[in-house]
């Protein structure tokens, strides 16, 4: 027998060989999935944006049939939704506040002197590396869309400010702008913070607010007429954690750094937006 009979020999014998030990293994070894687990995941929404903390609906259903989260942690499901799927379950919904995104910048064109022309990759990448995009406030947003671009639930719009603005109905909370803002401009807060900072520079009182006319200048008026609910850290108000900051604190602002949001929230008849296939959350 030639040498590449008996090599063909060989390979096809432990071809066959491993072959049967698979088969046996997946015969005694084989775990039958809950069939709850498809179900599960057919009410939800399919968005795979991550806001409740798994890479995806099918590993977030796989933890709400072991029992290890509770259907309201998803925020981007319609109360009917989350009924039904408790309902399936046999567990309670739970409550879970929901996220928005934010932008820690209120420096909209206008505010903020430009010191040079960018001339580049329309990128906020590609201009903080020039100079940080030849404005004046090295902290503010650069405003050339690389967030709304990374939105794949079309939650972001440039504005006519030259700002992103984030549609709080679309949003939810992935995190694709948060990753990909190269300043980190965007946090995602809890839908009832309302009470919210426009501001990143480090800077106090006229230094701050020769840059950017909308920046924080650390007076301290809003921490005074807080309550007790806001507190100045590194220049710039932080609300104290199990207060709730009081309107008129953002009145006693005279830059308009520290505003007031307000959220509406979608309603149930209203699906969330689906996330793109090949999105960075699957």
């Amino acid at each position: 027998m030639s040498q590449i009979a008996i090599a063909v020999s060989i390979l096809t014998g432990l071809g066959l060989f491993f072959g049967g030990a698979l088969a046996v293994a997946h015969h005694f070894l084989h775990v039958e999935e809950d069939p709850r687990l498809d179900a599960t995941e057919a009410l939800l929404p399919g968005n795979n944006c991550g806001a409740c903390g798994e890479p995806g609906c099918r590993a977030f259903a796989e933890k709400l049939v072991a029992r290890e989260l509770k259907p309201g942690k998803c925020t981007v499901s319609s109360p009917a939704a989350l009924e039904r799927i408790a309902a399936l379950l046999g567990v309670e919904i739970g409550a879970e506040e929901r996220s928005i995104a934010r932008l820690k910048c209120g420096g909209e064109d206008g505010s903020v002197e430009r010191l040079a022309t960018y001339q580049g990759i329309t990128s906020c990448r590609a201009a903080v590396i020039v100079d940080r995009g030849g404005r004046a406030c090295p902290w503010g947003c650069l405003g050339l869309g690389d967030c709304v671009r990374a939105c794949t639930f079309d939650a972001l719009t440039m504005g006519a400010r030259g700002l992103p603005e984030v549609d709080p109905e679309r949003c939810s909370a992935c995190g694709d702008c948060v990753e990909v803002c190269p300043l980190e401009l965007f946090v995602l807060v809890p839908e009832g913070q309302h009470a919210f900072v426009q501001c990143s520079s480090p800077l106090v009182g006229a230094e701050a607010t020769a840059r950017c006319a909308a920046a924080c200048d650390a007076c301290g008026l809003c921490v005074k007429a807080s309550r007790g609910a806001l507190e100045m850290a590194g220049g710039l108000p932080v609300a104290v954690e199990g207060r709730t900051v009081p309107r008129e604190a953002v009145w006693k602002c005279p830059t308009g750094a520290l505003v007031w949001l307000e959220t509406p929230r979608r309603t149930p008849a209203e699906p969330p937006a689906q996330h793109l296939a090949g999105g960075p959350h699957g």
